[in-house]
């Protein structure tokens, strides 16, 4: 069996346990329900596996009211390290599904990881829930009816990002990385903006530590443009592009927007007061009984607040307890599918809302303004508005069931 982490919960206690080529006992296959979580716990997108998978437990704690429980069957999660790799991620989801006896799974952090687990989900017939993972090709022309999403799309980023940027005169170049998040990224926010120009468009590869080169190609294409010049930033994991205001922007009337991150990387922004953008997630801005919760319960377990990717592994595990509940605790994927098409349930965020064409969570963004206070070691983003899913004209891109 391929090396895996189990971890099992009796009530409201999780227990690490190391399961490392032993037999699944004869017992475990009837009674507890086996999720599998494919994530980054180790390599370039760690501190998003690892925020995942926090809030993934916490998630499963809370949607059950600390039994771990569901419908009188234990839920079992089995962790899988997919290091950030789309081969060793595939042959990972593969021995979950087929070894581990997984019922369903949950992840991954990369979207390159995730394009290479789809085929997989679709051999064994299972239900995949993509988080947090992001190209839009997961719920679009690489879709197919095992995948749903809570995490948000490359649409649903782009969109909401538009509403700060898409203004007449205004002409913007993009700075995204050089794989599917970046480039579906960049697709999904060019197809959003109508009254704005996009210019230029720069790729760089997702190891880049020295922005120069690409922050000098960006100014040389902005630099004699009339009107309002923007540098949006669509960058996850490694490396800081923020550099690149280093390089005295300003003198050439040049601003730098990006959507929210990790508190780690919105340090950068503290350099940014008043920079707008728009965010799927920050800790002091919704205000609903589930993100209270899990703010209360993170600083308790923690000593901090949630992130970014924290509140995405809630939503996740809440989506997975509530389909399990609708089906009575039956795991199988003709019954979860027919659940999970068009279940709405709370989350960190809100409600968020399956929609039935590609399985991809409907749910709100926010609109944010950027203010400095000493009090923190990021860039606040304030709230400027929600922008609710209804909003959000988002694209269904797949084209078959």
């Amino acid at each position: 069996m391929t090396p895996g982490f189990i971890r099992a919960a009796a009530g409201a206690a999780l227990a690490l346990c190391a399961a490392f080529g032993a037999s699944i006992p004869a017992f475990a296959q009837g009674k507890e329900i086996r999720i599998a979580h494919v994530y980054s716990r180790t390599g370039p997108l760690e501190a998003y596996g690892k925020q995942t998978q926090t809030g993934f437990l916490m998630g499963l704690d809370y949607a059950t009211g600390g039994t771990m429980t569901v419908a009188g069957r234990k839920l079992v999660v089995i962790e899988k390290d997919d290091q950030g790799k789309p081969d060793v991620g595939k042959s990972l989801l593969a021995a979950a599904y087929g070894d581990d006896k997984a019922d369903l799974a949950v992840g991954p952090s990369s979207s390159g990881v995730a394009l290479a687990l789809l085929p997989v989900a679709e051999e064994y017939k299972k239900i995949l829930l993509v988080e947090p993972a992001v190209a839009d090709s997961i719920t679009g022309d690489k879709w197919n009816k095992y995948i749903f999403r809570t995490g948000r799309n490359s649409s649903q980023d782009a969109i909401s990002n538009a509403v700060a940027l898409d203004k007449p005169g205004t002409v913007i170049a993009t700075l995204a990385q050089d794989y599917a998040f970046g480039r579906d990224g960049v697709k999904a926010f060019k197809d959003a903006i109508r009254k704005a120009k996009v210019v230029h468009e720069e790729y760089l590869p997702t190891t880049t530590t020295d922005f120069t080169a690409g922050a000098q190609r960006l100014i040389d294409k902005l630099k004699d443009q009339p009107g309002r010049k923007v540098i949006f930033i669509i960058w996850a994991g490694a490396g800081n592009p923020f550099k690149i205001a280093d390089l005295d922007l300003k003198r050439y009337g040049i601003e730098i927007a990006t959507g929210g991150n990790i508190l780690p990387a919105m340090a950068a922004y503290k350099a940014l007061p008043g920079m707008e953008g728009a965010t799927y997630y920050y800790f002091g801005i919704p205000k609903n009984p589930v993100n209270e919760w899990l703010v209360a319960n993170h600083y308790k377990r923690f000593q901090s607040p949630p992130d970014f990717f924290t509140a995405g592994g809630m939503s996740a595990a809440i989506a997975v307890v509530e389909a399990l509940k609708k089906t009575g605790g039956d795991t199988a994927t003709s019954k979860l599918i027919k659940a999970m098409e068009g279940m709405s349930f709370e989350t960190p965020k809100g409600r968020m809302t399956f929609r039935p064409e590609d399985h991809q969570a409907m749910q709100s963004m926010y609109h944010f303004r950027i203010k400095v206070d000493p009090a923190f070691a990021w860039g606040v983003p304030e709230l400027v508005r929600e922008i609710k899913p209804e909003e959000m004209s988002i694209p269904v891109r797949n084209s078959r069931r």
